[in-house]
């Protein structure tokens, strides 16, 4: 038993880059009246750094606005450095979908407290589901190779 390997193992998970931005501070504190809408933009970006040893950034960009004004631009980049020994076919998905499932609750934690020590409204992300998300990634690379493809011929 103690030869046995585990077949996932997070060795460790960090903020990689971290960015907000408030452009019309101070004056915009004082013209937020209700909670601003909110746009997310999610990317995965896994990467092999060596045999059974990978790296998963969890790219969040979220832009805030109130009243037609940009209230806040926060970007962070949340990564985690794993070991894996699972077979290949299973690969992929491990890295686009299991493992930022479980790197995403920290990273919406970094999120929600950047957000309110900087003197924001309380954001709390919805969960998301990664397997959804990287099925229409998928889906839709042929589509933009395809397009590229007659993009091409036109020239």
């Amino acid at each position: 038993m103690a030869n046995e390997q585990m077949a996932l193992m997070i060795n460790s998970q960090y903020i990689k880059d971290l960015s907000l931005e408030i452009p019309h501070a101070p004056q915009i504190f004082a013209e937020v009246k209700s909670q601003p809408s909110i746009k997310v933009d999610i990317n995965v970006q896994p990467a092999k750094l060596a045999d059974n040893f990978h790296t998963v950034d969890l790219n969040l960009n979220l832009t805030g606005e109130t009243e037609g004004k940009t209230l806040f631009i926060l970007e962070l980049t949340y990564a985690a450095a794993v070991t894996l020994n699972v077979p290949a076919e299973h690969l992929e998905a491990i890295l686009n979908i299991e493992i930022p499932r479980l790197i995403y609750p920290y990273a919406r934690n970094v999120v929600t407290q950047c957000l309110m020590e900087s003197g924001l409204p309380p954001i709390m992300l919805s969960p998301l589901d990664f397997a959804a998300i990287y099925e229409a990634r998928k889906n839709s690379a042929p589509a933009a190779k395809e397009s590229g493809k007659k993009s091409n011929k036109k020239n």
